[in-house]
């Protein structure tokens, strides 16, 4: 009898996408509203969409491009990271979003079996790309319990190698976070570089939620010859479906661009022409744009802040930056997913289970893809489903 070939044991042992499973419990269930996944509820610059659908018949669109992105969105990249990230002595890779630079970073700068750090809460698909690239030592650090900092002590303790080695090869940080909402102040980010740099690890900073920003907090980026930015296009200008993000690594470190072609050019080859040129038109549209937009989330993160109410005071953390509010359950409710499944069945409403990011008895409740008016019901509804799980249970 002939045997049946092996799956990969990488892919076997990586998690389930949250957001598939989140999906398939949606689909199965009518009326049911989202403060689940990481969207905005904008569409891309109408201006930038009108240029885009006047392009759309020039043969250039259909052609493959440069590996590392469009030479004209490259440089508008660079000119956008020296005015507004203060980085001068980066190069500049575009992607297929940012999920995909980061998979191309992890290719590039880790080896099966390396060790890396990340911090919990974390995000959940840069632990999963860790997991299916062959990392199997994966640290992950405390944060401290109300700000949701990382932990620098741990980090030095890590980083020196005490108790452990090799030394981790890789740390990284969404900031602000996902799925937190927590900002990393400077001070904290140039600590956590300088650690990284003395220890000879590199320090990979994902900014893809660099301009949602709240409360007079202002965003930050750091650069040196170690560190690696990540940023994206699709909460920013709404571009979620059009896949595109970019990677700033450092111009010196020496065959760093080699290293990352090779891995562009056998994943996607090159970031979708189409969405290339609107992101391009997109950043012609300005700043202004999303900061208007951005600024609208405020009412939603207060309604959100309103409806979480029932879990007591203290249990709601982040929302400093980003999209997201992170709060945790009851104690008697460590299985968060049985409470999300719960939520949707009951209630209608859907939000992310903690346990997806290392946070077990938490949930991640997402304030950017509703419009204020459809956020005022979702809130209405989770706020009466908290109720009931505070006073009665699961019932």
């Amino acid at each position: 009898m002939s045997k049946c070939p092996e799956l990969a044991k990488r892919c076997i042992e990586t998690d389930t996408p949250v957001m598939v499973e989140i999906q398939r419990l949606v689909r199965s269930t009518k009326d049911v509203m989202s403060l689940a996944q990481g969207v905005v509820y904008w569409q891309p610059p109408e201006e930038a969409l009108n240029k885009v659908k006047d392009i759309i018949w020039d043969p250039i669109v259909s052609k493959y491009g440069a590996d590392e992105g469009l030479p004209e969105l490259r440089q508008a990249l660079l000119d956008k990271l020296k005015t507004e990230n203060k980085l001068t002595k980066s190069s500049v890779m575009v992607t297929a979003g940012a999920n995909q630079a980061f998979v191309n970073l992890v290719l590039a700068l880790c080896d099966p079996g390396d060790s890396v750090v990340m911090f919990a809460p974390y995000y959940f698909n840069a632990y999963m790309s860790f997991q299916m690239t062959g990392i199997t030592d994966i640290l992950v650090g405390p944060t401290d319990p109300n700000t949701l900092r990382p932990d620098l002590e741990w980090l030095e303790k890590t980083l020196s190698g005490e108790g452990k080695k090799p030394v981790p090869k890789l740390v990284t940080v969404v900031n602000p976070g996902n799925p937190s909402g927590a900002y990393i102040p400077p001070p904290i980010l140039q600590r956590m570089s300088d650690l990284c740099k003395e220890a000879g690890s590199w320090f990979v900073v994902d900014n893809t939620y660099e301009y949602f920003m709240y409360d007079g907090l202002k965003h930050t980026c750091i650069e040196g010859s170690h560190i690696v930015n990540v940023f994206s296009f699709s909460k920013a200008y709404g571009m979620m479906g059009w896949r595109v993000g970019y990677i700033a690594y450092p111009s010196e470190a020496d065959g760093f661009a080699e290293q990352l072609l090779k891995v562009q050019d056998n994943i996607p080859i090159c970031a979708a022409i189409i969405s290339q040129k609107l992101a391009l038109y997109s950043l012609q549209v300005g700043r202004g744009w999303i900061d208007e937009r951005v600024q609208q989330l405020v009412k939603n993160r207060e309604i959100l802040m309103k409806a979480l109410s029932p879990l007591g005071e203290g249990a709601v953390k982040g929302g400093e930056g980003a999209i997201y509010l992170w709060a945790k359950l009851p104690d008697k409710y460590c299985n968060d997913f049985e409470v999300v499944r719960w939520l949707v069945d009951k209630h209608g409403v859907v939000v992310i289970p903690g346990c997806a990011s290392g946070g077990c008895g938490y949930v991640r409740i997402s304030f950017g893809g509703l419009k204020e008016g459809d956020c005022e019901v979702a809130a209405d509804r989770l706020k009466r489903g908290l109720e009931q799980l505070v006073t009665e249970g699961m019932v």
